[in-house]
């Protein structure tokens, strides 16, 4: 029967996050462990939906190693992650057919600023050049020359906010089968496009992206393509060639490829000024929100967890405290201390702390507050889109006059409600909650909310993407270069197919 390797190797992170990640920050897990995501809304649960369902494929799991955005991962994280995933994949790998990697592509480590590419050009080396790799990215992933050169072909998100992580998973999986069932030879176009966006057109519901994103399904179901998707990279993740990219296979056509490519490109270019952020100034919000029955939703996408933010920005806390909003305000903060003060204080103890500033004090001063602890919990939920577990370390429900903070030990993704509900706090019963993610589920809460006020406030992932500092990345790039001039250009991979 033949067998497939399988790994999983996925971090977001922001260059502009002062605080590194760690060995520590990764869930690593190995083997079988890797059937848990089976019914799970993950590439890897999708994949194997695929791959089970033919009854002629063997899975070799290997390892699973998952963490949280956070800042660039240490040299000596980095050292010894990369060295046991390549370990697990080296034991197992001359009894492979062929091999599906799960990843995000904006990974970024102190001493490798190209993680992924690292990996997939040892995992070529060790499987040779006519055994097949296909992998699987995130559309906020950065998508490199050194990638593509190692991989025969690829799937990316088609929805955002993400909700189709099996679906990518399922697709890179089809592919991966129609390669090894023989007939089918991928032809890769690479367009890069030097604009960074961010901002409500992303939506690929509503927004203009989403438009572009469905001519790529379009490709792909009508048989077009093999694999379409236009990637945004994530604007945080400041490496040499972070940029928008869109990425068309075909099978042994290169010239419809360049075509599909050129043409997406092309209709890409003209709406990067629709796709940047639409900002309102926290005094304004505040004080068009004081006026407003509500609820109403402050979205603080400059201090979003899930795109590599520290989640210790104070900023509305202090803001909304600092102008007298009146409504009953719910937010999350992470500081490690002060949910330590309050699982030794206990229950119902009120307590002297600081919130903010824990991690990023040179963006967010402390805030002193004197709270009441409401809750204690371990800080474990699960994900609501993907099902996926979230350790917070040690988390308090603090209240003080008319907010309740939950606040967390360690930065985790907030793009949902799994924390607030794990906590005992639904958002609905409040007149304000802040919403540590640039984008969330529509029903979570735009369904319901009278406004959502997308905040300009500072962090490592602010939508005022001139304000962030690349230094890194090529240039010129819009918007940081108004004037940049885009000449579309084409790159087949294999370059033999050209």
């Amino acid at each position: 029967m033949p067998k497939i390797l399988m790994l999983d190797c996925k971090q977001e992170i922001s260059s502009f996050n002062p605080l590194p990640s760690e060995y520590e920050n990764f869930s690593v897990t190995y083997g079988d462990e890797f059937l848990d995501h089976r019914g799970l809304n993950t590439e890897v649960g999708g994949a194997l939906s695929v791959f089970e369902a033919r009854g002629d494929i063997t899975v070799i799991p290997t390892i699973a190693a998952r963490a949280g955005s956070a800042g660039p991962l240490s040299a000596a994280g980095w050292d010894r992650l990369s060295a046991e995933i390549l370990a697990a994949v080296a034991a197992r790998i001359d009894e492979a057919d062929a091999v599906y990697a799960s990843m995000h592509g904006a990974m970024g480590a102190v001493n490798e600023l190209d993680p992924e590419g690292h990996l997939l050009t040892e995992i070529r080396r060790m499987l040779g050049p006519d055994r097949p790799l296909v992998i699987s990215l995130d559309l906020h992933g950065i998508c490199t020359d050194r990638m593509l050169r190692q991989v025969d072909g690829l799937t990316l998100y088609h929805t955002y906010p993400h909700v189709d992580f099996a679906d990518t998973g399922a697709r890179a999986a089809r592919l991966l089968l129609r390669l090894m069932d023989g007939g089918t030879r991928p032809v890769i176009a690479r367009v890069t496009i030097p604009a960074l966006v961010r901002g409500d057109e992303l939506v690929t519901a509503t927004g203009c992206y989403g438009d572009l994103i469905r001519e790529c399904q379009r490709i792909e179901r009508d048989g077009t393509a093999l694999a379409a998707g236009i990637i945004i990279g994530n604007p945080f993740t400041d490496v040499p060639e972070l940029c928008c990219q869109v990425l068309v296979t075909c099978d042994g056509d290169a010239d419809t490829a360049r075509a599909e490519a050129l043409r997406l490109a092309g209709e890409f270019w003209p709406l990067r000024h629709r796709m940047q952020g639409k900002l309102i100034a926290l005094d304004r919000a505040i004080a068009q929100a004081r006026t407003m029955k509500g609820p109403l939703v402050f979205t603080d996408a400059a201090d979003a967890t899930s795109s590599g933010a520290t989640g210790d920005s104070n900023a509305i806390l202090r803001g909304l405290r600092d102008a007298g909003y009146p409504g009953r305000v719910l937010a999350q903060i992470v500081d490690p201390a002060a949910a330590a003060a309050a699982h030794k204080a206990g229950v119902g103890a009120t307590i002297r702390t600081t919130l903010g500033g824990a991690i990023d004090p040179g963006r967010y001063t402390p805030m002193e507050v004197e709270a009441r602890v409401r809750l204690l919990s371990d800080g474990a939920a699960r994900l609501e889109t993907m099902g996926t577990p979230l350790d917070a370390g040690p988390t308090a429900v603090l209240t003080f006059g008319n907010v309740t903070v939950v606040v967390l030990s360690r930065t985790v993704s907030l793009f949902d409600r799994a924390l607030y509900y794990a906590n005992g706090c639904n958002p609905r019963d409040y007149d304000l909650t802040v919403v540590k993610s640039p984008h969330t589920e529509f029903h979570m809460y735009d369904a319901w909310v009278e406004k959502n006020f997308n905040i300009d406030a500072p962090g490592a992932t602010s939508a005022d993407l001139c304000s962030l500092g690349h230094t890194i990345c090529a240039r010129p790039m819009y918007p940081m270069e108004p004037d940049t001039v885009f000449t579309p250009r084409a790159v087949i991979y294999p370059e033999t197919a050209a």
